[in-house]
């Protein structure tokens, strides 16, 4: 076993599900009321209102959902180490700066270049927070969320600290879709703790196997119409969570190694 870490706060965003109580209810077949849904993007109200407006969707999708999970968890952002993981980064402007680049180079808007790097939802995050804590950025395409998962129970473990995670990806354009396919928005959060805490969740147990795991599938007809996203990898177990009854899954972390994952909720189930 590499750690066992508690899980005090759980945020997850998409267009339809803009928030975790109605994401858990979805992955767990309740119904949910629609009302003006699907929303475009989320509007994360720690950032200034004009910064909220410049950010691009990948800034506005993490920190949405660190500012979701981080409230959950009781714990203070700005003592957070964080690690945000994604596959692609942002696309949209991955795109913009091969487009610009190749017909009119010098056109090439610097803020959009500082926006398109990938630990740049990281930077805005822990400015805005005034998180002085360590952060990186991780990418391990498809198997993103896993590698992230990783990192961040490994440095719980190590550092004996509550730990942020944070993982995201827009919907691929231009070119760039030719090659590599995502859909949509979806980002997921949690935080992580060495010890149970007053709202701790699950406990949350890991270990590394040398065989590749396939991909779990998905149960619910809300998650399934999420898998088109490239951090697609997280959903089964933010399914579990939903369900919070406990239970176990493995995740892929590369063609030759997996995560094996064991939930166990507060209560001991």
């Amino acid at each position: 076993m590499i750690a066992a870490t508690w899980i005090d706060g759980i945020a997850l965003w998409a267009p339809a599900l803009p928030g975790w109580e109605m994401a858990a209810a979805a992955f767990s077949g309740h119904p949910v009321a629609a009302g003006s849904l699907p929303l475009k993007r989320p509007s994360p109200q720690i950032l200034p209102p004009a910064e909220r407006r410049r950010a691009p969707d990948s800034v506005a999708l993490a920190l949405e959902v660190a500012s979701q999970a981080v409230q959950a968890s009781g714990h203070d952002a700005a003592t957070l180490p964080c690690v945000f993981t994604s596959a692609h980064g942002d696309l949209a402007l991955s795109d913009y700066m091969c487009s610009t680049l190749a017909a009119a180079p010098t056109t090439l808007s610097p803020t959009k270049f500082h926006n398109s790097v990938h630990n740049a939802p990281a930077g805005y995050w822990t400015i805005a927070s005034r998180c002085m804590a360590t952060s990186q950025a991780v990418s391990a395409f498809t198997c993103s969320f896993a590698a992230g998962l990783l990192e961040a129970i490994t440095q719980c473990a190590a550092d004996h600290t509550p730990v942020l995670l944070v993982g995201c990806d827009i919907e691929s354009v231009g070119a760039l879709a030719s090659v590599t396919r995502s859909e949509g928005l979806l980002a997921v959060a949690l935080v992580l703790a060495p010890v149970a805490g007053p709202r701790s969740v699950a406990r949350l147990q890991a270990q590394l196997s040398a065989n590749a795991a396939a991909p779990p599938a998905l149960r619910s007809p809300a998650a399934q119409a999420l898998a088109g996203n490239a951090m697609a990898d997280a959903l089964p177990l933010f399914e579990l969570l939903a369900h919070g009854d406990g239970g176990s899954l493995r995740m892929p972390l590369s063609a030759g190694l997996g995560l094996a994952l064991s939930i166990t909720t507060r209560d001991g189930t």
